[in-house]
């Protein structure tokens, strides 16, 4: 299920001193409502494609799932935004370690930050891989040259798992953090191995975006953008290496610097 990531519509385009109408691409925005076992769990502001990537992926960084088998049974409803979801066991996990909530797309307040459920899930790296420099320049420009959506509506998020090597697989969506659930849901459905890869992001380091990267077991997180305070303190606790700024042939290493080879 691939779905679709844009719509073109008629808009009024201003250049040289006059308005003039064309055709434009404009970023979907689709609401998704995620029913688990008959009861209603979350809704998320979507771009809708691999909604099953997303779903999955979503469900296990909230410690609902933790292998694709959990899940015996999903449905997707793209007409009416709902999927539906059974679980292999038969209640879903206690909902008062839940809180039930709208997730936006947008960055801010729209989720609750460190539920028991993070702490729970959030994996600390011991080890890892490390990463030549020249590697972090060449995933970043690789990342930017393979994201078509971007390129068409410049409303998306972009985010790879990749290899020291390249790229194994990039998702796009409007929210940054569905975009890496896409990435964990296409890991898990397919069963990939995430602890010898890394992720390259397009977006703001947040705390919530590296909490999703420890629950995948990821070592280093590749960005464009900056990183928050509070995003850095989690990555020192539990040691992944953030490079944020990652722009041209620059870029700053925020927390454990030893995985970043330099010559």
């Amino acid at each position: 299920m691939n779905g679709f990531a844009a719509k073109r519509r008629y808009i009024a385009k201003y250049r040289n001193g006059q308005l003039a109408e064309e055709e434009d691409e404009i970023a979907l925005e689709f609401p998704l409502t995620v029913v688990v076992n008959g009861e209603e769990f979350a809704t998320i502001v979507c771009t809708p494609e691999h909604m099953d990537e997303l779903v999955t992926g979503f469900l296990a960084s909230e410690g609902v799932i933790r292998v694709k088998d959990d899940i015996q049974a999903m449905a997707i409803d793209e007409k009416r935004g709902f999927a539906y979801v059974e679980l292999t066991a038969s209640k879903l996990p206690s909902m008062e370690f839940y809180a039930k909530r709208f997730i936006g797309s947008c960055c801010g307040k729209s989720r609750q930050f460190y539920f028991y459920n993070d702490m729970k899930t959030a994996k600390t790296i011991v080890d890892g891989i490390s990463a030549q420099a020249d590697d972090c320049l060449r995933l970043m420009e690789a990342l930017h040259e393979q994201s078509t959506d971007f390129a068409a509506t410049g409303g998306l998020h972009n985010a790879a798992l990749a290899t020291p090597d390249g790229i194994v697989v990039i998702r796009s969506d409007i929210g940054r953090h569905n975009a890496l659930d896409k990435l964990y849901g296409y890991c898990l459905r397919h069963q990939v191995a995430m602890k010898d890869k890394l992720i390259v992001f397009s977006g703001r380091v947040s705390s919530e975006v590296l909490l999703k990267a420890a629950k995948m077991g990821v070592s280093i997180l590749l960005s464009k953008s900056a990183p928050t305070t509070l995003a850095l303190d989690l990555a020192e606790e539990l040691g992944i290496t953030v490079v944020g700024f990652l722009r041209g042939q620059a870029f700053n290493v925020y927390t454990y610097e030893s995985r970043i080879i330099i010559g």
